[in-house]
């Protein structure tokens, strides 16, 4: 039996409101939890099953996303979608910036790659069977 369910990335990000907006309004994320009340500083945004953690830390404290690091570290987060084509259409409706479109990759997966407002990479796809 599976006693593991899920995974959620955590995220330091350069401002909340402006990262939370991103999901919420893009993604079609929902809002999990913001807090702590009065000056948040985290949040949990999530979709279906998955949520992404993000913390605005201090003004010094910089977003790195992998793929500033290295050119071969371009995802931050792999979310599995079991219709990326669906998807795709939902988000290209929704007047996002793809950092790649829908596509069989070399990877062999099926997906498209959205940039979010720190930059980091989200892919959302399937193995192309």
């Amino acid at each position: 039996m599976s006693n593991l369910t899920y995974i959620s990335p955590s995220f330091i990000v350069e401002s909340l409101k402006t990262s939370v907006a991103f999901y919420v309004d893009k993604l079609g994320f929902k809002i999990r939890y913001m807090g702590p009340d009065g000056d948040p500083f985290w949040a949990i945004v999530g979709r279906d099953n998955i949520s992404i953690f993000l913390k605005e830390i201090a003004p010094e404290i910089k977003p790195i996303p992998n793929h500033t690091r290295h050119e071969w570290a371009r995802w931050d987060a792999y979310i599995s979608a079991a219709d990326p084509d669906a998807l795709f259409e939902e988000y290209s409706s929704r007047d996002i910036t793809f950092h790649q479109p829908l596509r069989n990759d070399e990877d062999g997966l099926r997906g498209f790659e959205v940039a979010d407002a720190d930059g980091y990479t989200l892919f959302f796809g399937r193995p192309n069977i």
